[in-house]
């Protein structure tokens, strides 16, 4: 008799333990989710204000200045349009300045060209990197928050399912003319007529 009760107290103690810790697991992950946004939000801030920075260097011809502006403030907050979609807006407009005929070889001799157009491409594989991390950390929580015990118990609380982050990223134009997996342009992926 007193071993029963031994046995279904340590058996619900067990239980506790196990439920406690799988709650502490889903809020963990639930926090390195808000932490991955914050840092990708943070790169894409960064790679809108480096982009607006190339629009109006006087280095660009006014339409592609113009465009770069116009996708620009298209990311910014309390836009009208899906973050998604107007960051991806962002990455064609840059794309479009970079594959132009002859972009490399026309920047070069300019003062600060080759710094500022380094910073784009820094700030565009950051935002691959970035975007990886938060994608890969809400994988592993949806994961975590499809199992039957999360589900029974609603051990995710009132949290919301956290959404995947997708946008067109990539400066390199592939053969189809969306960009390609590459994060970030180098002369060795330019075609031969732009190599400088």
């Amino acid at each position: 008799m007193i071993a029963d009760i031994v046995l279904i107290v340590a058996a619900a103690l067990f239980i506790g333990v196990y439920v406690s810790w799988r709650a502490g697991r889903i809020d963990r992950l639930h926090a390195r989710v808000d932490m991955a946004r914050a840092a990708l939000d943070a790169t894409l801030l960064r790679r809108s204000s480096v982009a607006l920075e190339l629009a109006t260097s006087g280095l660009l011809d006014p339409a592609t200045s113009l465009l770069l502006a116009v996708a620009v403030h298209g990311t910014r907050p309390g836009a009208t349009r899906p973050r998604d979609l107007a960051e991806s807006d962002l990455t064609r407009a840059l794309r479009a300045a970079f594959s132009q005929p002859d972009f490399r070889s026309s920047m070069s001799g300019k003062e600060g060209a080759d710094e500022l157009l380094a910073e784009v491409e820094e700030a565009t594989h950051q935002v691959f990197l970035a975007r990886k991390f938060y994608n890969d950390a809400v994988a592993a929580t949806r994961a975590a928050r499809r199992r039957w015990l999360i589900r029974l118990l609603r051990l995710a609380g009132g949290a919301p399912m956290p959404e995947f982050f997708e946008i067109d990223e990539s400066l390199v134009d592939g053969d189809d003319g969306r960009g390609t997996d590459m994060p970030h342009l180098t002369a060795s992926d330019l075609p031969p007529a732009q190599a400088s």
